[in-house]
């Protein structure tokens, strides 16, 4: 049997053989497949659930009996089919899918060639995975404070931050609110720096008539399980549009494999990733399964209706809450520029309510409804004193966002709530707000 004939999909292409060498050492059968739908549909404690799956385990053994074996399980068709649907649905040129969006963001400052003492601007709210890469490699963050209204990074104190070591700019599109970004641009422009967008929560917003991700020289999202849709749990999607970082993807995915060169009597070579300034960068393994492919696949079928129904549960919460004096609301959609809602962003102003945000934080727990505050800042965390910075410091040129935090606002859910938990949600922080006025 030829690999061909086989279904083989092996990445070393040994072509005709009698003896196959498939790219799966261990084939999944239909018993696996049984345990998969079961994992993906638990037991609910009906009790017709045994029978259900005792008929679909008979019938999957069938279809076993006549169907094959999945011979590619990373780095497939699956993945080059979410790729392509990526480039098309978001409007850039290039698209990895990857293992993780933090992979994504660490190839995007390796081919962006930052280093020790280069600077990287960034909000001072936002996760840890965002610098993770710069710090490891002794790179400088220099935070920025954040806009009042989105908690987003603000342009200007971007631009009162720029040094002559400033080589990147990373806004972050939290809870999938748009940045500002014709400001970021300019910036960037003007000084020659390079922008990635860290849009995590960003996966299918758009500013000013483009896609989040798609308006940076570097972008890209988080398929990780809690955002608006996942790949099976984890997974990243990194876009671009420059033709000196793009066509290095593949190779920045996977250890720098290089099928187009072969050093003698072997089959490829390893070629380095170049950065923006020419000089050689190690490529580390972020592959990507075609599971996690598939995923993204099914799930970005019924994106756009799923910010749909995001954004009504988001209106909805804006006309509960804006009757209520000293509540502050989302900022709205318009046509062009529109949040994914990932998360609803709760604000609240303290004089007017009688009290901060940790005080409505402790009613809103006790009346049933989790909240979270997206995220702590950054300069506080224990790795930043241990390499040297200094957070009083740090939070002395981030007023807005010592502000914000820790006095005004917080997160809610805005997953498929149901219309009676949608409405519970928007009374019960109207009448936390109510009890705080009065003082109790």
């Amino acid at each position: 049997m030829s690999e061909k004939e086989s279904g083989g999909d092996f990445r070393y292409a040994v072509g005709e053989s009698k003896v196959p060498w498939h790219a799966v050492g261990e084939f999944y059968d239909g018993k696996d497949a049984v345990e998969m739908v079961k994992f993906l549909l638990p037991a609910t404690g009906d009790p017709a659930y045994a029978a259900q799956t005792e008929k679909v385990a008979e019938e999957i053994k069938k279809l076993a009996e006549v169907g094959g074996k999945a011979t590619k399980l990373t780095l497939g068709r699956k993945v080059a089919e979410a790729e392509q649907i990526s480039r098309s649905y978001f409007g850039s040129k290039y698209a990895c899918f990857l293992d993780n969006w933090t992979g994504g963001m660490e190839i995007a400052y390796k081919l962006a060639g930052i280093g020790p003492g280069d600077e990287i601007i960034m909000p001072a709210i936002t996760f840890i995975a965002t610098m993770a890469y710069p710090l490891s490699v002794g790179a400088k963050i220099v935070f920025a404070d954040v806009d009042p209204e989105t908690i987003n990074l603000d342009p200007a104190d971007v631009a009162r931050k720029i040094t002559p070591k400033t080589k990147m700019i990373v806004p972050v599109h939290l809870g999938g609110c748009p940045v500002d970004m014709d400001p970021i641009m300019e910036l960037a422009a003007k000084h020659d720096i390079i922008v990635m967008e860290d849009a995590a929560h960003g996966m299918g917003g758009a500013y000013k008539g483009k896609k989040l991700g798609a308006i940076g020289h570097f972008g890209g999202f988080s398929l990780h399980e809690v955002k608006n849709i996942n790949s099976f749990g984890e997974g990243g999607i990194l876009l671009s549009n420059e033709d000196w970082a793009g066509p290095q993807f593949p190779g920045a995915r996977f250890l720098g494999l290089d099928f187009s060169r072969k050093i003698k009597d072997w089959l490829y070579d390893i070629s380095p990733l170049t950065d923006r300034y020419g000089k050689p960068q190690v490529a580390l393994n972020h592959s990507a399964t075609e599971i996690q492919a598939l995923g993204l696949l099914l799930q970005m079928q019924r994106l756009d209706q799923i910010i749909a129904m995001r954004k009504a549960a988001a209106e909805y919460m804006n006309s509960v809450l804006s009757q209520e004096d000293g509540i502050l609301v989302e900022k709205a959609d318009t046509a062009e520029t529109y949040s994914t809602h990932h998360l609803y962003l709760l604000r609240i102003d303290p004089e007017k309510v009688g009290g901060n945000i940790q005080q409505l934080s402790k009613k809103l727990a006790e009346k049933g409804l989790t909240n979270i505050t997206h995220f702590g800042p950054m300069y506080r965390f224990k790795i930043m004193k241990d390499l040297g910075y200094d957070e009083n410091a740090i939070a002395a040129t981030c007023p807005v966002t010592e502000k914000m935090f820790y006095h005004s606002y917080t997160h809610l859910p805005l997953y498929p709530l149901t219309r009676e938990q949608l409405e519970y949600q928007a009374q019960a922080v109207v009448e936390a707000v109510r009890e705080m006025k009065q003082g109790k």
